[in-house]
């Protein structure tokens, strides 16, 4: 841009008040105001010769503008207040006041990390209470968002709450849409919410998602997850799209208080004498194939070049294959089956949540123990009825895959068994929450069981979910959950307190 266009858009903006607005998801801020420090934010667009300025940072350019008393029109933001109270009479727990409160030393901007059952929606609700704006609440799937709606329908019964997803297409004062309607509409959206909450917002972080915070002016953003963590590095990113992780719990923290008390319990079975020998005979062949084109399984991209050579010869398809046998062998050995139907014995008739790596053992334990069976191939109602008969007791017992994980209102059980699985600590933690929720069971007992084939890859497989700790926190003395407060959120941004209080409420 030449010197002689710097000076006439100096001159202009002194005769005229900036302006800022809202376009297809950025910023226009014209004309330029004076100073220097918002020019960090900008963007210089030869198309329209005007300053353009990514929406995620609206809060921090008012915040800027307003410490240099510098005066604008503020035409981008179209959320308002809203007259709400929560109803109803529900004490929260301590940790989720230590988190509302946590939150609020942040800003308002943060990520609070809970287990399942831990109330992360009650807090949700307590969060838009104490800031009463404009909210979108953003969901992974049509089942949570119908059971928000219902939740939020409930506990605001005053505001208009709306749907974005299934069909539903609604502009309301408080909107609940899944990450993929929102991500489609983020454009149009984008100005017209003060409040973001993004539930299980581990799913933020991709490159179709994280449009939903990027071209958002909401200068409060709350995530809510179980396991921030990705294997793919992505959760840094949350930082930037809500806020830091500002306070965690783990469920052994919560364990006999929120949650109920709990037990895991690792047992190991051995291979009968031939599934070893067609276990050992597998590996060797796939183990071989990897020693020769020098691939390590050790990571992702370990595992996507093993894929991608598997398909270059009829060696490489033999590894694969050898390697999809071991895995089928040392997850469905008959010694798990066995063990299985001791522990059925044992704690039937409390209810029991049976959970497997893939749908064929699923079927097959469905077929063999008469157990109500529930995948991704389940049709919506028929699934809705095997949970309905589980929650009323018709049913003691459901075996599942990955499909009960997350996105599913699952009535709260006893025991759960894990016969096979992923080395994932989220899945890992979402299938341990299964059993922790205390429904009206007040001295409630839980136990999770993981069942692991010895001299096979699964202990390893085992390990890893339950050992990972790729997040660095000091661990509280006084046992009040890991609340980690970061006043400066936004590099760029001074400690300083701004002049916005932005509405606060308390």
């Amino acid at each position: 841009m030449g010197k002689s266009l710097l000076f006439d858009l100096y001159d202009y903006s002194m005769s005229r008040t900036t302006r800022l607005t809202y376009d297809r998801g950025t910023l226009i801020l014209h004309p330029p105001p004076r100073g220097k420090a918002w020019i960090d934010y900008a963007t210089w667009d030869d198309r329209i010769e005007k300053f353009r300025i990514q929406a995620l940072d609206y809060r921090y350019l008012i915040e800027t503008l307003q410490s240099e008393d510098i005066d604008l029109i503020d035409s981008a933001k179209e959320f308002y207040p809203l007259d709400i109270k929560l109803q109803g009479n529900k004490t929260p727990y301590p940790h989720q006041k230590e988190a509302l409160e946590a939150w609020k030393q942040a800003q308002r901007q943060g990520v609070v990390v809970l287990p399942t059952a831990a109330g992360k929606t009650f807090l949700a609700q307590m969060a838009i209470a104490s800031t009463p704006r404009t909210t979108l609440i953003v969901v992974p799937t049509l089942d949570l968002m119908h059971q928000w709606y219902a939740e939020i329908k409930a506990s605001f019964s005053n505001i208009e709450v709306g749907l974005l997803g299934g069909g539903s297409h609604d502009r309301t004062p408080i909107l609940i849409a899944t990450y993929h309607s929102a991500a489609i509409h983020a454009k149009t959206l984008g100005n017209h919410y003060g409040l973001l909450i993004f539930d299980e917002c581990h799913h933020l972080p991709t490159d179709f998602f994280q449009v939903i915070a990027e071209e958002s002016i909401a200068p409060y953003r709350l995530g809510l997850t179980a396991t921030p963590e990705r294997e793919d590095g992505g959760h840094h990113y949350l930082n930037r799209l809500i806020g830091s992780v500002i306070y965690r719990k783990t469920p052994e923290e919560l364990s006999g208080k929120t949650l109920a008390q709990h037990q895991v319990i690792s047992l190991k079975v051995k291979l009968k004498k031939e599934e070893k020998q067609r276990y050992e005979q597998a590996i060797k062949t796939r183990n071989n194939f990897l020693k020769q084109n020098n691939i390590s399984l050790s990571s992702l991209q370990g595992w996507q070049l093993f894929v991608q050579a598997s398909c270059r010869s009829n060696q490489g398809r033999q590894a694969m294959l050898a390697h999809r046998e071991a895995k089928e062998i040392s997850m469905g050995t008959q010694g798990k089956l066995r063990l299985l139907t001791e522990l059925i014995e044992k704690h039937y008739p409390d209810k029991i949540l049976i959970f497997t790596n893939d749908n064929n053992t699923v079927y097959k334990i469905s077929q063999e123990y008469l157990i109500p069976a529930i995948t991704y191939q389940t049709p919506v109602k028929e699934r809705h009825e095997i949970l309905q008969k589980y929650k009323e007791g018709d049913y003691k017992i459901i075996v599942a895959s990955h499909v009960l994980n997350e996105g599913v209102d699952v009535p709260s059980a006893k025991i759960a068994i894990i016969l096979s699985g992923t080395g994932s600590t989220r899945e890992y933690i979402q299938r341990l929450g299964r059993i922790l929720r205390k429904a009206n069971q007040g001295e409630k007992f839980a136990i999770l069981y993981e069942i692991v084939a010895e001299d096979t890859s699964e202990e390893k497989t085992s390990a890893r979910r339950k050992g990972e700790t790729n997040y660095s926190v000091n661990k509280p003395n006084n046992n009040q959950g890991e609340i980690i407060f970061y006043p400066q959120i936004n590099q760029g941004l001074r400690a300083a307190e701004p002049k916005t209080t932005w509405g606060e409420e308390e």
